[in-house]
């Protein structure tokens, strides 16, 4: 990436995407959070398999990623990053719409409607990662480095993301138990959460948002190599694969592995994991000195030691540590994959989105994997396989084998 020229021009839309990245996080995690209200008040009679069709939830909102994670970088290309931020922001309030429509709808049809809101909502927020991840990669800001930028985007996600559990079952549960839970409960906090929304495209539509440089391709150029003839980048991919997938396994399933184990306050448990990250980010945007891989191979062998732990203790509370060290690992991974791309950055971003995809297939997995076992102990070996992958691309993977800039 090229330097911006002033570095006073890119502090607003550096605490601009900082923000907006409070609100992915927000999202992400709320949406994961109504797989357990959600698994007693709409799937009863599904058999067996609750547990695998509660997690359809989260394996909805991130199939998203693999899908139109090349349409942000198309629309990058031809709308710039102004236009695609606020068409993504667009997207937002139509998946939100259909989350809330989803309370008012007949209770045969609730869940594939609340489904469909989950996938248009994530729909959005690979669209606005498409923007924020290279805004916040690119946008110097005096005394940071690009990993640390990163960071701070990662601790605005963690708020968003440590916040959503209580938002969930505080205020649009009310605070009900599992067992007194209906979806008509959704209606009056998702209008709002689309009015606020509104509120951002129309603010943000006369923010000044400058063009990153050197980070796509101008109009009317071809790109002489595919995207994927970067190894380094390839193998990030597969890295981010696992690491989402690891995070969202936690994430958003260790609420009904507490409710299995009788954990008195589940989303307690959730709010930890999250808040871990939050500490853990806040760490690493201090991190100048200390390089993304050494970063990466420090974080990953911490969690799959943790991993371990939780699955000999059959302990949800040791799985809550696990989130400190999950935290910069994704700022580790996506400066790792983009390093020496120069004008091929903005299409990798969304090639980048693809990977997010384990954020759907895995929890997917891994509550299958719970309703076999009849019981989530044994599951968490799903984890320890992400983490033992990243690992590999942080000493082997990411070493960069061919360069565009």
């Amino acid at each position: 990436m090229k330097a911006p020229n002033s570095q006073a021009n890119y502090l607003g839309p550096f605490l601009a995407m900082v923000f907006l990245f409070l609100i992915v996080g927000f999202l992400t995690t709320a949406n994961t959070q109504f797989q357990g209200p959600l698994k007693e008040a709409l799937l009863a009679n599904v058999g067996g398999l609750k547990n695998t069709f509660a997690t359809l939830i989260t394996f909805s909102w991130f199939l998203a990623y693999p899908i139109c994670g090349s349409v942000g970088s198309l629309w990058v290309n031809k709308y710039g990053y102004k236009g695609t931020l606020l068409r993504g922001l667009i997207v937002m309030i139509c998946g939100l719409g259909f989350t809330t429509l989803s309370s008012k709808v007949s209770l045969d049809i609730a869940f594939p409607i609340f489904l469909l809101g989950s996938f248009v909502t994530g729909a959005s927020v690979t669209i606005l990662q498409v923007v924020i991840n290279p805004y916040l990669s690119a946008c110097t800001v005096r005394g940071t480095q690009s990993i640390q930028r990163l960071a701070i985007g990662g601790t605005a996600n963690s708020v968003g993301t440590t916040v959503a559990p209580y938002f969930v079952t505080g205020i649009v549960f009310g605070g009900l138990s599992m067992e007194q839970v209906t979806i008509d409960q959704i209606f009056v906090p998702y209008i709002s959460l689309m009015a606020i929304v509104l509120i951002i495209v129309l603010t943000l539509s006369f923010v000044a948002l400058p063009d990153i440089q050197g980070t796509r391709a101008e109009e009317g150029e071809k790109l002489e190599k595919s995207v994927w003839s970067f190894s380094h980048l390839t193998l990030g991919v597969i890295a981010i694969f696992f690491y989402v997938g690891a995070e969202v396994c936690i994430g958003g399933n260790i609420n009904m592995y507490a409710i299995e184990k009788g954990v008195g306050s589940p989303a307690l448990l959730a709010t930890l994991y999250w808040g871990g990250m939050l500490v853990g980010r806040l760490v690493g945007s201090s991190l100048s000195k200390i390089s993304p891989r050494t970063q990466l191979v420090f974080t990953t062998v911490c969690a799959s030691v943790l991993t371990v732990a939780a699955i000999i203790t059959d302990s949800p509370a040791v799985l809550v540590a696990v989130g400190l060290f999950h935290s910069i690992m994704w700022g580790a991974i996506f400066t790792l994959s983009i390093a020496h791309l120069g004008k091929y950055t903005s299409k990798a971003s969304g090639v980048f989105m693809i990977g997010v995809v384990g954020g759907a297939l895995l929890p997917l997995l891994q509550g299958f994997l719970a309703d076999v076992f009849d019981g989530w102990r044994f599951s968490w070996f799903l984890v320890l396989i992400c983490e033992a992958v990243m690992l590999f691309y942080a000493l082997v993977g990411s070493k960069v084998r061919q360069r565009a800039d």
